[in-house]
């Protein structure tokens, strides 16, 4: 399996906090933020061949700003 660690991940869009890849267990990938919690949808992937696409555009989207937030939980 290919390391995601060389993909750019910008700071967080909403609060500026440290951004991170995520691997789904081996279903998807997303983008998180560790300080707030936003996060990317899930990019999907079906292969382990297709897990550094999947890594890229859920690094895309987060860098572009995409990103969902919930709030504070519980």
């Amino acid at each position: 399996m290919e390391s995601l660690e060389h993909i750019e991940i910008l700071d967080c869009p909403l609060c500026g906090g440290a951004g991170y890849l995520s691997d789904e267990g081996g279903w998807a990938v997303t983008v998180q933020c560790v300080d707030c919690g936003a996060a990317t949808a899930p990019a999907s992937y079906n292969a382990p061949e297709e897990r550094l696409e999947a890594a890229k555009l859920a690094a895309y989207t987060w860098n572009m700003g995409k990103v969902i937030y919930t709030g504070p939980g519980d």
